[in-house]
């Protein structure tokens, strides 16, 4: 074996060997080189280019699909007859003719409503101010917490100016309704004296007095108990003065006008 074969490996031989023909001459050589080339031609290569070639073709394609569908849809109305287009006409007027018959009805219907509303509003105010103003003029009955003023007069001592003192004492502390024994007290109410006693707006008390007053009962008691006041004036005259609290006390007499 020559220096050369001992210096060259295994693998440098193989090279050789497919290098060479099968004769083992230079022509087999070129002919492997050639082969390598074919293959080397053969074998697909992707660039740039035909990246984004591909990308406006999908594109393009996308947008072709919906144009179709978009024509195929805007073009079902197109391709109708035109009995079917009258149709659908006059089904759409009808639906919008009740629709706005629906509409009217409903705004009837708010209307009607809020002119309830505002009536039974203006109703109920009115009949409250009207309760007010029959209980200011005493014409009508009322009811409620109050106290009950019994003055007995054993003596016959008891005169029209102490009536009106207790009755003025009364409407001071509160009193919203008061009635002197049958006579229902009002703005002009008057006492004046007679041989037999009092008499209160035209129509003649007896005694014993009694005064039944609508509301706060603490307030009217202690306005009438005061040093000085109505009851310790009455009791001076000889009077006897009795304050009653109550829950619950009623007024029946009524003024004809």
């Amino acid at each position: 074996m020559s220096d050369r074969e001992k210096d060259e490996g295994p693998d440098e031989k193989l090279d050789e060997r497919l290098d060479e023909g099968p004769d083992g001459s230079p022509a087999g050589r070129a002919s492997g080189n050639g082969l390598a080339g074919l293959v080397d031609l053969l074998r697909p290569r992707t660039t740039w280019g035909q990246l984004v070639g591909g990308l406006l073709c999908l594109v393009v394609g996308f947008a072709v699909v919906a144009q179709v569908q978009t024509t195929q849809h805007d073009t079902t109305f197109a391709t109708a007859r035109q009995d079917e287009l009258v149709g659908i006409l006059s089904d759409l007027s009808q639906r919008s003719e009740r629709l706005r018959g629906d509409l009217r009805d409903l705004e009837g219907v708010r209307a009607g409503l809020e002119r309830d509303v505002q009536g039974e509003t203006a109703l109920e105010e009115a009949r409250r101010r009207a309760a007010t103003y029959g209980l200011l003029a005493g014409t009508l009955p009322a009811e409620g917490p109050g106290i009950e003023v019994r003055i007995d007069d054993p003596r016959g001592t008891v005169r029209s100016v102490h009536l009106l003192d207790a009755l003025q004492e009364l409407r001071d502390a509160g009193a919203e309704v008061v009635q002197v024994n049958d006579v229902r007290a009002g703005a002009g109410t008057y006492f004046l004296d007679w041989s037999g006693g009092i008499e209160a707006d035209g129509r003649r008390l007896q005694a014993p007095y009694r005064f039944l007053a609508i509301g706060d009962a603490h307030t009217m008691t202690t306005a009438l108990n005061i040093p000085g006041g109505v009851v310790r004036t009455l009791q001076a005259a000889g009077a006897t003065v009795t304050i009653t609290p109550s829950a619950r006390v009623a007024v029946r007499a009524v003024r004809s006008g």
